[in-house]
């Protein structure tokens, strides 16, 4: 979406996370992977890019990485891969 695009991007900023409140058992479970495929997935070779100042363009991804409520459900199974790897 654009910049200019104001309804579009308070809809998305808002949206996103009612969107991660519903997934948050999902998260909570199985956080660490889903972030880590979700993230693989935006930045891969050949995909657009989530901010784009020169076209002026923003992706709704944008707001899911910058968001603190995905790290914050993504947290305890990112902490108990991390205690689990240093065990191991």
């Amino acid at each position: 979406m654009r910049y200019e695009e104001k309804a579009k991007l308070a809809a998305a900023r808002a949206l996103v996370p009612v969107a991660l409140l519903v997934a948050s058992p999902v998260l909570l479970i199985a956080g660490a992977p889903v972030r880590r495929r979700y993230l693989r997935h935006v930045h891969r070779d050949g995909a657009p890019p989530i901010l784009d100042k020169q076209q002026g363009r923003l992706s709704v991804h944008w707001f899911v990485v910058t968001s603190p409520l995905l790290a914050w459900f993504c947290w305890p199974t990112e902490s108990l891969a991390r205690l689990i790897s240093h065990r191991g």
